[in-house]
């Protein structure tokens, strides 16, 4: 059993009272900036020399309780960190998102999904209380049922433009050794969505339970839901961090025969390794390649580094203009669409995108409890409505320009697609909407009252300077 010490909530409070004092100290007419060794977001701002504020002593499991299933989880903490402390008691977060380096307070801040999603929701709804860091440069403790309710209600989708996240609180659930996986093959979007909608009711197939629901679509007409179920035994299991590769696995396993089996580890971590399929622009999808790639490098923390360094150098689009190619605009984004017009969305994503594969994840919120007074929604800056499967469409890639096309004419036009099908983009990304459409979008009327409440001196920027003007 992982208890807690004094020593480790001792270390954390002195944590706290050193970042407030550093805070205090920054400018107050200059960005803040965190210092922290990795990231997920894709929106890649200039290179700055503003101050930065160290939030290193928050990257760490503070407890794990095995008999409340709960953590307590520093807001810098990844989820590689989280889950090697609770596996071990059998355990793991209700959402694991699918990105070893993705952290408890960027998943709360932003948002995160995996495939327990269609039962679990999103990671926030896991959370029980969350520490903050406001832009005031106060600490509060925001809780459901609290007077910070609205703000812990309203942090999930601000970005750390309300505060950042120091501790968390989080449910857990069991688990068991091993994972088996089924994936079923369907040849349009409408099936695959319609299969969708009904394992996801009843979480089950064919009288196996379903505890994981996700899905690739690498065209119109081949398209898999991957049905992943615990069991404690496996007559043996594959390994997907070598030579072998996930996502090529699946048209392999799919049908009628008995499947694939993972440890619950490996399940977790099973995109990781490829970056989804992100990997094969660096060669990792030819052997050779994948032969000499060190094993503890194929990681996608190593992979974003990577298209970093490529975004800062503008290497790739010299070397397109020197090669004579057309120049490429990146792609990269995640969507949710209402199960009912996922098909729709995949219609329009073939024909006017035209990029492959797309993965697919479904969720539901997890909560059932009503609005609180004042709120349209329970998660009111993400607004999702209650009782509804979605369909979350994740595509990242590089899509070349024709002439005379508008500036992000594939993300402009994937923004327009999801607002008309009734859906909403994650932030993650870069995003073009107009201020006003924005703010329609993410609830700017609720927004602007939490930053009036916990940053009245705007010392943090704003949502939309942030996820669209990129400051």
């Amino acid at each position: 059993m992982r208890q807690s010490s004094q020593q480790d909530f001792a270390d954390h409070v002195e944590a706290v009272q050193r970042l407030r004092r550093d805070y205090a100290q920054l400018p107050s007419d200059a960005p803040v900036r965190l210092a922290k060794p990795t990231s997920n977001l894709f929106r890649f701002r200039d290179s700055s020399d503003a101050p930065r504020l160290d939030v290193s002593a928050f990257n760490r499991v503070l407890a794990v309780d095995p008999v409340e299933r709960v953590a307590e989880v520093g807001g810098m903490t990844t989820y590689e960190d989280l889950v090697a402390a609770t596996l071990p008691h059998g355990l793991m977060p209700l959402v694991v998102p699918q990105l070893r380096t993705i952290t408890l307070g960027g998943a709360v801040t932003g948002l995160g999904i995996e495939s327990s999603s269609f039962r679990n929701g999103l990671p926030h709804e896991s959370v029980e209380e969350i520490e903050i860091l406001t832009g005031s440069g106060d600490v509060v403790t925001a809780r459901p049922d609290n007077e910070h309710s609205e703000l812990f209600y309203g942090f999930p989708n601000s970005y750390g433009t309300l505060g950042y996240s120091l501790r968390l609180r989080i449910e857990l659930e069991p688990v068991k050794p091993y994972v088996h996986l089924r994936h079923l093959p369907f040849t349009s979007g409408k099936e695959a969505m319609e299969a969708f909608e009904r394992i996801c009711a009843d979480a089950e197939h064919k009288g196996e339970r379903v505890d994981f629901v996700d899905g690739v679509a690498f065209g119109p007409g081949e398209l898999y839901l991957t049905l992943a179920s615990f069991v404690d035994k496996a007559p043996w299991t594959s390994d997907y961090t070598g030579t072998d590769i996930y996502y090529r696995s699946i048209p392999r396993y799919a049908g009628p025969g008995p499947g694939d089996y993972l440890t619950v580890h490996d399940y977790l971590w099973r995109w990781d390794t490829d970056w989804f399929w992100c990997s094969g622009a660096f060669g990792l999808g030819k052997p050779a390649v994948r032969r000499l790639w060190p094993r503890q490098l194929k990681r996608s923390d190593v992979y974003r580094k990577l298209v970093a360094l490529d975004r800062r150098t503008d290497f790739s689009r010299l070397l397109n203009h020197y090669r004579g190619r057309p120049q490429q605009e990146p792609v990269i984004q995640d969507v949710e669409v209402g199960v009912e017009r996922g098909a729709e969305f995949l219609d329009f994503f073939h024909s006017e995108i035209g990029m492959s594969p797309i993965w697919m994840c479904p969720l539901r919120l997890r909560g059932t409890a009503a609005p609180a007074a004042g709120r349209a929604h329970v998660w009111p800056l993400y607004p999702l409505e209650r009782e509804r499967l979605y369909v979350n469409f994740g595509f990242w890639g590089m899509v070349p320009m024709r002439p005379g096309q508008r500036r992000a004419h594939h993300n402009r036009a994937v923004e327009e697609e999801v607002s008309r099908l009734g859906g909403h983009k994650s932030l993650y990304s870069d995003a073009f909407y107009s201020e006003d459409e924005f703010w329609r979008l993410y609830n700017g009327e609720g927004y602007r009252r939490l930053k009036h409440a916990y940053d009245p001196d705007e010392r943090l920027l704003d949502l939309y300077a942030k996820c669209v003007d990129n400051k």
